[in-house]
């Protein structure tokens, strides 16, 4: 087992984490925080992102994620247009079944009057449907095309369009389809109240209000606008630096997680970074923008589409299990003095090294979709101070947090990954032979060292 680099400071986590006291990290509660939520049982949860490259805007890659942080790759070059560019695309998934793009067709020192379109059955093999002519006097570029499907099944797009006049002060318009083909399009209508200087709109509706993030192109900010209509009039409430993600900002993309909480994607292409922001209380606050993992520095503006599939991780409750690691397959989970480490366990191992790594899968104590482990003395496995120890069941919330994880698909076949209930993105894995509960980092040495397989157990 490879020593790797020494664990970040205390310091270094809470800044990461953005919480508040350090007896808050201490006691794994997370005051205001939404918490990870397991689907139901034989199912996941899949998001999807169809970004361009950084170092290349005449294609694009698919990456998909379980939890909307750690995105691995599904298809390099996974699409590239007969001519012209894709920057920007936007995908949502249709009633008919099929997935959809729209994109800018041009870089950005080109004059670019139309936007595109391809389709896919299966989110990773792309068709080029048309270029679109967005139909404005005078126009001189069409960017950012953003789809919004509204509570009545419309089909809109949001695109950012700017006149010959200005062709840098940009003005976000309204399209809807009118048919269910995506073939034609209503009339452009600007969007009322936000106004002109402004580009990369984002829509989202929860119940009868219209929320908009957008990004002001004079102060490089994203600012939050609501509004009672698609059309508007929208106004904008909070400007400037008010959520705490800072200037150079853009293309800004919400999707709700499992937990209900709001994540928030945005390309830093001031610094070159991509960053994600979560609002657990509907946009009113917001964590300190995080770079995601792998991906950051990589993709560049994308939108996120989010649906649950058949086929998630499977694990057997009210059974006793081993848990094998699927990267050191001799290693397995063992409580030592109620630390959980990963020694070698063998056929030759003494009974109680045996005992020590044999454990009840049980419904989680916070999430009941979620899993709980009890070893043979009746205590379960929870974090603490980010290492993974036994202890008694205090009947608290914050132990039922603690000590309920949530499965995802690990790297090796039948293997499955464990995030912290109560600290979305952090999971179970070994470090120098101890388990602890780290963020993830998005590389495959991190994903391997957190991937365990149940089997038979031990004792």
């Amino acid at each position: 087992m490879t020593t790797r680099p020494p664990m970040p400071s205390r310091r270094t986590l809470l800044r990461a984490m953005a919480v508040l006291p350090a007896s808050a990290v201490l006691l794994g509660e997370l005051p205001g925080a939404a918490f990870a939520a397991a689907p139901p049982s034989g199912s996941a949860t899949r998001y999807t992102i169809v970004p361009f490259l950084d170092s290349n805007d005449g294609t694009v890659n698919v990456y998909q994620a379980d939890d909307a942080t750690d995105f691995r790759l599904v298809q390099a070059s996974a699409y590239t247009p007969p001519s012209n560019r894709i920057r920007d695309a936007s995908v949502f998934k249709h009633t008919d079944g099929y997935y959809y793009l729209t994109y800018t067709t041009h870089t950005w020192q080109d004059v670019s009057t139309t936007i595109g379109f391809a389709r896919s059955s299966d989110r990773v093999n792309w068709t080029f449907l048309y270029d679109y002519t967005v139909p404005i006097a005078n126009l001189s570029r069409a960017w950012a095309p953003e789809w919004f499907v509204d509570s009545d099944g419309s089909v809109n797009v949001i695109v950012s369009c700017s006149l010959t006049s200005d062709e840098w002060i940009f003005t976000p318009y309204l399209l809807k389809a009118t048919n269910s083909v995506l073939t034609a399009w209503s009339s452009p209508a600007a969007l009322s109240g936000i106004g002109a200087n402004h580009i990369d709109t984002f829509i989202v509706r929860i119940g009868s209000t219209y929320h908009a993030f957008t990004k002001n192109e004079t102060t490089k900010y994203i600012e939050y606008a609501t509004a009672a209509s698609l059309a508007g009039p929208y106004t904008i409430s909070r400007t400037g630096d008010w959520a705490g993600w800072g200037s150079y900002r853009e293309g800004p993309a919400l999707v709700q997680l499992d937990n209900g909480a709001w994540r928030l994607f945005f390309d830093g292409y001031g610094d070159g970074k991509y960053y994600y922001s979560d609002s657990y209380d509907t946009f009113a606050t917001w964590s300190a923008p995080t770079a995601l993992p792998a991906i950051s520095g990589t993709a560049r503006h994308f939108t996120v589409i989010k649906e649950t599939v058949s086929g998630g991780p499977a694990l057997a409750k009210n059974v006793t299990r081993s848990f094998q690691s699927a990267n050191y397959t001799t290693r397995y989970w063992q409580n030592q003095s109620a630390l959980l480490n990963l020694p070698v366990v063998t056929g030759s191992s003494t009974t109680a090294e045996k005992t020590a790594s044999t454990f009840t899968v049980v419904a989680g104590l916070a999430d009941a979709n979620g899993y709980s482990f009890r070893d043979s003395s009746g205590n379960y496995l929870r974090h603490w101070d980010f290492r993974a120890r036994f202890g008694a069941n205090d009947g608290t919330s914050t132990f039922a947090k603690d000590a309920t994880f949530i499965a995802r698909t690990g790297t090796a076949t039948g293997s499955l990954r464990f995030e912290s209930y109560n600290y979305p993105g952090y999971y179970l894995r070994h470090y120098n032979y101890q388990l602890r509960v780290e963020r993830s980092d998005g590389t495959a040495l991190f994903r391997q060292d957190s991937s365990f397989t149940p089997v038979g157990a031990w004792a």
